[in-house]
């Protein structure tokens, strides 16, 4: 057990600050403190409105239950912001994550390098827009989220993609006001969507709960 333990220590090492954890590897041995370096992800918000406040809410929670293993740093695009503070998760996700980083423009903060150096385990962006996911399957990186998407994948590197226009149905979604309207997913949006499923390196989600089990198939049930 000691040695598949190191193992995983080793496959979470990327560029991350130290802790010290307590592990038993057997019964009656001596408890050994090992370092461990605790995985990054880079999450990315885009402006797509619908399920956002319960993503937010499932990213929090991930958060709390990982937060011996790993960093969650959140990176939002400048629609992304709006569509936080129209849905008021944006001072939820301030106060929350240590690491918030608003858009300047495609290469700041500059995100798409530190990607491409491997300082994360992997970018997940949730929600993304029908137009973030447009441009990534059409290579226009415009903006820091697509940017840092297009640029990871060069580099080798693993995105998760939820969608917002996953495919052609129509869909409820409930605004600030509680209201619920109804939004049509056309043919072009989903085509859109089944072409990023193609892409090497992307993963595409069509459920928000779907991210509990990527990070329990990652990191196991903390």
């Amino acid at each position: 057990m000691q040695q598949n333990f190191r193992k995983y220590v080793k496959k979470c090492s990327v560029n991350v600050k130290q802790l010290k954890v307590l592990c038993v590897f057997r019964k009656g041995e001596e408890a050994e403190l090992v370092n461990v370096k605790k995985c990054k992800i880079a999450w990315g918000i885009t402006g797509g409105g619908d399920r956002i406040a319960e993503i937010v809410k499932i990213m929090v929670e991930l958060k709390r239950q990982y937060e011996s293993v790993v960093d969650i740093e959140v990176f939002v695009s400048k629609n992304g912001e709006t569509m936080l503070r129209f849905y008021k998760q944006f001072d939820v996700l301030k106060q929350e994550f240590a690491q918030f980083r608003v858009e300047v423009n495609a290469n700041a903060p500059f995100l798409a390098s530190w990607v491409q150096s491997g300082k994360y385990d992997f970018m997940l962006v949730a929600p993304a827009s029908s137009n973030s996911v447009a441009k990534i399957v059409n290579g226009i990186g415009d903006t820091l989220i697509t940017n840092s998407v297009i640029m990871c994948l060069k580099a080798f590197g693993m995105v998760y993609v939820l969608p917002t226009d996953y495919k052609e149905n129509v869909v409820e979604t409930v605004i600030p006001n509680g209201k619920t309207l109804k939004i049509r997913v056309r043919k072009e949006e989903a085509e859109q969507t089944r072409k990023l499923g193609q892409i090497e390196g992307v993963y595409a989600v069509e459920k928000p709960e779907e991210i509990y089990r990527i990070f329990a198939d990652r990191y196991g049930n903390q």
